[in-house]
């Protein structure tokens, strides 16, 4: 039986080696995609990513932690108490800005 992924519980072990179902962990998830969009465009804090996505905090908070732990952003503190990030694409991410693109070509036509 295959071992199940710890961070993506869905996900096969023996899909991490594929480049189209890493990219489905990251793009896959329907909330994951504008959040890039929207850091990509300098929106950084989780405040300002849901005010432009139209979502409640609480369901958008679990996307930047779930791509910073696949090395998609970075996130540092923005302020101490309570405990703010902010977050920004690395280079893992910035490669994503081609498929983001890509997907917006294709969803235009």
């Amino acid at each position: 039986m295959p071992k199940r992924n710890l961070l993506w519980p869905g996900i096969h072990n023996t899909e991490e080696t594929c480049g189209i179902a890493q990219a489905a962990l990251v793009l896959g998830d329907w909330w994951n995609v504008p959040a890039l969009r929207e850091i990509a465009r300098g929106h950084i804090r989780l405040e300002a990513l849901a005010a432009e996505i139209g979502l409640a905090r609480k369901v958008l908070s679990k996307r930047p932690g779930r791509l910073a732990a696949q090395a998609v952003l970075g996130r540092s503190l923005n302020q101490r108490r309570p405990a703010r990030y902010k977050y920004a694409l690395t280079e893992v991410g910035t490669a994503l800005l081609p498929l983001l693109v890509a997907r917006l070509d294709w969803g235009d036509r």
